[in-house]
C-alpha cells in the first residue's frame, strides 16, 4: 500500500492543502519498504487528489482536512485518516504495529469546523 504523510518541518503537516511536501510511504505487511519525500506540485483540492492519484497514493493519514479535501480525496479513491501528529516515520510505525491514535476529527483548524471550508483556500 502507497501511503501520503503531507510534511513540514519534519512533523505530519496539520493544514492539508497547503501542505509544502508529502512524505510517501510503500507499505508491506512487514512494514515500511520504500519512503520518499516529494514537493507537492498542485494546490487545491482537485488537484492535490489528483496528484496524490498520479502519485499511485491508495491512503493519505493527515493533521487537519477540510471537507472539500475529504471529497475530492474519496472521489480519486484514497481512503483518509485525519487527526495525526507527530513525526511520520513514527506515525507509519504506529500504523502497522496497530497502535495509530488519531486525536480528534481531523477538521482543519481554522475554527470552521470543517463545513465551508472552500472560502479558506479560495475554491
Amino acid at each position: 500500500m502507497r501511503i501520503a504523510i503531507p510534511y513540514e518541518d519534519g512533523v505530519v503537516c496539520q493544514h492539508f492543502g497547503k501542505a509544502p511536501q508529502f512524505k510517501i510511504f510503500d507499505v508491506q505487511p512487514q512494514g515500511v519498504v520504500e519512503s520518499v519525500v516529494i514537493d507537492s506540485e498542485a494546490s487545491g483540492h482537485e488537484a492535490l487528489a489528483e496528484f496524490l492519484a498520479a502519485q499511485g497514493v491508495q491512503a493519505v493519514i493527515c493533521g487537519g482536512i477540510g471537507q472539500g479535501a475529504l471529497v475530492s480525496l474519496a472521489q480519486s479513491g484514497i481512503d483518509v485518516l485525519p487527526g495525526v501528529t507527530g513525526n511520520p516515520d513514527e506515525v507509519i510505525e504506529a500504523l502497522i504495529a496497530g497502535t495509530l491514535q488519531p486525536e480528534g476529527t481531523g477538521g482543519c483548524g481554522c475554527g470552521c469546523g470543517g463545513h465551508h471550508h472552500e472560502e479558506h483556500e479560495g475554491g
